[in-house]
């Protein structure tokens, strides 16, 4: 299973399929390709509802479970196991999917390069826009791979890790889902960390937030699904 090659796939069906695919799939698919691939790029691995919504901002359950559901009726999510509850995770496996039949994608991009030739050849202005997205993809490969090697480093520090197990009621596994939570969300925000230290400091403060945001939000699904219960007269 090829990262590159999941998310080229996906791509090209997107593009062929703009009428089924939303930023919301594109937002849950990258996530569930970015969580495999930092668990080792395990065939099936649990996918929390809960730490999906806070990655990538769904705030509501049932837009989120419609996203889900379709990804998997799309073919790129092959579900093992289906959660039983609010409390437990759909157990999943990426799918090589690849449906896109003459890769409108490749020609497409092949073209629009072809015209940026052009243009650069006409004009000296077009090698200057290209110097700021030069930068900005320097930048976030040089914040992925730091925040990779802070977040590598604080999973072997036991003493670090018991402590933000015991004070947060969580076990080694979720804190390392939490950290992966933690690590799209800075790198998305280009907030840079200059040391391990503040990395983790930074962490530590925001993780309570955002463990009582997941809890509020168990409460809210568990009062959406309990039966209404009819007032008679008398009571």
């Amino acid at each position: 299973m090829d990262y590159f090659q999941l998310m080229r796939n996906f791509w090209d069906f997107a593009f062929e399929n703009p009428d089924k695919i939303k930023p919301n799939h594109c937002a849950v698919y990258c996530f569930a390709v970015e969580h495999c691939n930092r668990l080792g790029r395990k065939k099936k691995f649990g996918f929390p509802s809960s730490m999906v919504m806070d990655a990538v901002g769904l705030k509501c359950y049932n837009s989120y479970i419609k996203v889900f559901n379709e990804l998997v009726a799309f073919g790129f999510f092959e579900l093992i196991e289906k959660s039983k509850n609010q409390f437990s995770s759909n157990i999943i496996a990426l799918s090589n999917f690849d449906k896109a039949l003459d890769k409108a994608l490749d020609k497409a991009m092949l073209m629009q390069s072809t015209k940026q030739r052009e243009s650069t050849s006409q004009s000296n202005h077009s090698i200057k826009e290209l110097i700021p997205n030069t930068l900005e993809l320097i930048t976030k490969s040089s914040l992925k791979d730091k925040n990779e090697t802070f977040i590598s480093d604080l999973l072997k520090t036991q003493s670090w890790v018991e402590n933000m197990c015991m004070r947060n009621k969580i076990n080694v596994e979720e804190l390392g889902n939490w950290l992966n939570v933690f690590d799209l969300k800075i790198k998305t925000e280009l907030d840079e960390k200059i040391s391990k230290k503040d990395f983790a400091s930074h962490f530590s403060r925001w993780l309570p937030g955002e463990m009582q945001k997941q809890n509020n939000q168990k409460v809210i699904e568990l009062n959406t699904v309990q039966p209404t219960r009819k007032l008679w007269k008398g009571e």
